[in-house]
């Protein structure tokens, strides 16, 4: 073997260890009544297991459309990223297992979101904590997109106790109990997630990363120059911060041009990672 041909192996046998891992499991959950298909992606493991992070992300199925394997690769040989194992959940029906846990919405949509919190809670994190060989990771995250990240909100604030970090991109914060056309609606009544945190006492020691699109829709249910994803947005932030006793942690990143699709999100997602995981 020539000199050339042994510099070519070596490198290709570094670039291989140093490349995020990727591969499919299943896990059957009793409480959804059906096998959850799982893509699990991993950065180089350290030596210290102690020093794994963790991120549990809904709507795995799009994770090629997020580019997350090679976000995670070309963040990772940066060094801008400590460890991770991001476990990328493939929803099944997303409008009935999605929502706010115990709250349908006006149309009976999320009506299965308590199961999947209990799923996430009771099964995936035991699961994932068996297969890494950790007793407990470093940091804990879930992030979401859309109606997923709106799921991921509730989970993450419903289990402080195990979730340390939330990643919200465009969530939907609209999710309302009564139908606009209803005389009696009202902002702080009905959305569900907004009377939800009015009544939580909890202040949970956690941090929060929400993203939104300036371009994202033209719905203004309040007639004032912003759109509803921007105002329902800020609305959540302001009771999240009032909750943690005005704590600053909360990270708000906001695209004038950002619409509702998977390469805005894809675009916005090293941001996140390196919020959540970086080598600060």
């Amino acid at each position: 073997m020539n000199k050339i041909s042994l510099i070519c192996l070596l490198v290709g046998v570094c670039a291989c260890k140093a490349a995020p891992k990727k591969q499919q499991d299943s896990l059957y959950s009793r409480h959804l009544q059906r096998a959850v298909q799982l893509t699990i992606f991993n950065t180089p493991l350290p030596d210290d297991k102690s020093q794994l992070n963790l991120l549990i992300l809904n709507d795995g199925q799009e994770a090629d459309r997020l580019r997350l394997n090679d976000l995670l690769d070309s963040l990772y040989k940066a060094k801008a990223i400590k460890p991770l194992v991001v476990v990328a959940v493939h929803s099944g029906d997303r409008m009935q297992e999605y929502g706010v846990a115990d709250k349908p919405d006006f149309e009976q949509r999320g009506s299965r979101a308590g199961y999947y919190d209990a799923f996430v809670n009771n099964e995936l994190y035991p699961f994932i904590k068996k297969k890494a060989g950790v007793r407990k990771f470093n940091t804990v995250a879930i992030a979401g997109f859309s109606l997923g990240a709106l799921s991921a909100f509730d989970i993450a604030w419903n289990h402080a106790d195990k979730i340390d970090k939330a990643g919200i991109f465009s969530g939907s914060f609209w999710w309302r109990d009564k139908d606009l056309s209803d005389t009696t609606y009202k902002d702080d009544d009905n959305r569900i997630m907004i009377a939800k945190l009015k009544d939580s006492r909890k202040k949970p020691h956690q941090q929060y990363w929400f993203y939104a699109g300036g371009a994202e829709e033209s719905s203004d249910r309040d007639k004032d120059g912003i759109i509803d994803v921007v105002d329902d947005t800020k609305d959540v932030i302001a009771l999240v911060q009032k909750r943690m006793g005005g704590s600053g942690d909360v990270q708000y990143v906001e695209a004038p041009a950002g619409r509702h699709d998977w390469p805005d999100w894809s675009a916005q997602l090293p941001a996140f990672l390196v919020w959540a995981f970086g080598n600060q």
